[in-house]
């Protein structure tokens, strides 16, 4: 099997095996997996407005998971997405709330870009820290997603114009400008909350894509990912390129958070934790293998997974299981060196049999 195959094959097979374990884990319990599985299809795809809530809910995902596939191919583990998400969202709002008689393009252009300043920002700070005194970026991205969740929500709470708010958590709706929403999504998806940001994502897969495989600063960020110290020696700045990569990492984490925010909720409201979908575009880029375009399927096995999973209430199944069913996917997806042991590249095998 080629390397390239190889690549395919192990996040194919990690599904396949999280399946059938979540469906193990069903028949201990008690519950029947055929059942259970045929319920979660059923729903995810059985109506058309099902159908546009999968596009909607994987629009931040996809958008997320990139943030996360540069920084990784920098050689960094962004644990600080959820916040930068949280950034981007709260950033954009409160700039849609404020000048709520803004031209919708000139709206929606706005908010993407502050978006992705303000996520941006929270990501040049563990970037800068480890580029310049080498601190551990995943400690440091651990405690922004505290730092930005509780001094986020007291901007919210303490900050924000009384006449934005709805109660004391929870502001006004955006107005129609602001809102990422389209009535012609709508009318085709069946009223669901399909917005732009599914087409924002889109461009953004092909753009993080050049970017990585055409451009000279997407070969220094995977050049200083393999090597940083023999990227110095190339004539390369790692440390300028640390940075910027957590700087893009960061602001398209913020622009999931501004899809999420403007796209799903049309609002903004304190959070009680981090963001989930920042943690769920980690395992979106993971199960992809940090591929701008198998996040694009990743995405919409983790959006099938998240609208299917009330159809297993009719199999008196807790939906609950879906989330142990993609963990156990990322789990093999992680342990993929297991999967390689089995299918080597073809190269290596021939070389093994050489010897």
């Amino acid at each position: 099997m080629s390397k390239k195959t190889q690549q395919i094959a192990v996040p194919l097979i990690s599904v396949v095996l999280g399946l059938l374990l979540g469906a193990l884990i069903m028949l201990l319990f008690g519950y029947d997996p055929i059942w259970g599985y045929e319920g979660l299809f059923q729903t995810a795809f059985g109506s058309v407005k099902n159908i546009g809530e999968i596009f909607r809910a994987m629009s931040p995902l996809i958008l997320i998971a990139l943030g996360f596939s540069i920084a990784s191919r920098a050689g960094f583990f962004n644990i600080g997405l959820p916040g930068q998400a949280y950034a981007g969202w709260i950033a954009a709002g409160w700039f849609a709330l404020s000048h709520p008689e803004m031209p919708r393009p000139l709206m929606i252009a706005s908010t993407i870009l502050i978006a992705a300043i303000a996520g941006g920002l929270v990501g040049a700070i563990p970037g800068l820290l480890r580029a310049y005194l080498g601190t551990s970026e995943v400690i440091v991205t651990i405690m922004m997603n505290y730092i930005v969740l509780y001094v986020g929500n007291n901007i919210i709470q303490n900050v924000f114009s009384k006449s934005i708010m709805r109660t004391s958590d929870s502001s006004i709706y955006v107005s129609s400008n602001a809102s990422y929403q389209a009535e012609w999504l709508k009318a085709l998806t069946d009223n669901s909350r399909m917005n732009i940001g599914f087409f924002i994502a889109l461009v953004a897969i092909l753009l993080v894509w050049y970017l990585l495989n055409k451009t000279t600063l997407g070969f220094e960020i995977r050049a200083v990912g393999l090597n940083p110290n023999a990227s110095e020696y190339a004539g390369m700045s790692a440390k300028r390129t640390i940075v910027l990569s957590m700087i893009l990492s960061g602001a398209l984490a913020g622009l999931g958070g501004v899809v999420e925010g403007l796209g799903t909720f049309e609002n903004v409201y304190v959070q009680t934790s981090s963001l989930a979908i920042g943690f769920d575009g980690m395992a979106v880029s993971l199960l992809a293998t940090n591929s701008p375009i198998g996040i694009l399927f990743a995405a919409f096995l983790f959006g099938v997974l998240s609208v299917g999973a009330p159809g297993m209430n009719a199999a008196t199944i807790p939906p609950e299981l879906i989330k142990v069913v993609t963990a156990l996917i990322i789990f093999f997806v992680g342990s993929h060196y297991v999967i390689d042991r089995y299918i080597k590249p073809r190269k290596e095998a021939k070389g093994g049999a050489a010897k």
